[in-house]
């Protein structure tokens, strides 16, 4: 199968490009409460990431048979599918606007949940399932507020993107 090594990488990943974009449109937007929120949802995104690097070392992650490595990375990526998981895999000189990049942000945000709620699954230890799901409500609140954003109608056109 696959390692929980393997799924904490991805989990990383997924923070990483997270915070990365925020910051990115954080200064591509003109609306100074919007980049605001971009700043915020960054610095969740590191928090996030901070803590699953934690959350490796703590579990001592090591490789026992190179070949269930292997499988297991195969496994892992059909269970993941197409999910983006990487909202930089996005085509932004297709985006024109905010409220654009808003549901784009939305999916990724939607889909980080799905995955995070799978990897919920294979954990056992209680310390560990209360850090996840805080993440997981963090990650939810970010639903919200950008979904809130779409609703309030922030489709400013982006400075550069």
């Amino acid at each position: 199968m696959f390692t929980l090594g393997e799924i904490i990488d991805v989990a990383i990943r997924i923070e990483k490009n997270g915070r990365n974009t925020y910051r990115k449109a954080q200064g591509e937007v003109s609306s100074s409460s919007l980049a605001s929120m971009l700043q915020w949802l960054a610095d969740d995104e590191a928090e996030h990431e901070e803590w699953f690097s934690g959350l490796k070392e703590k579990v001592g992650i090591k490789v026992e048979d190179p070949k269930l490595e292997e499988m297991g990375r195969a496994i892992l990526q059909n269970v993941l599918g197409d999910r983006a998981f990487s909202i930089t895999d996005a085509d932004f000189s297709k985006i024109e606007n905010v409220k654009s990049l808003l549901e784009l942000s939305i999916e990724f945000e939607k889909d980080t949940i799905i995955f995070y709620e799978m990897l919920r699954s294979f954990m056992d230890d209680i310390e560990v399932l209360s850090g996840l799901d805080k993440i997981i409500e963090e990650e939810s609140r970010h639903v919200k507020e950008l979904e809130n954003l779409v609703v309030r109608g922030e489709a400013l056109p982006l400075t550069t993107f």
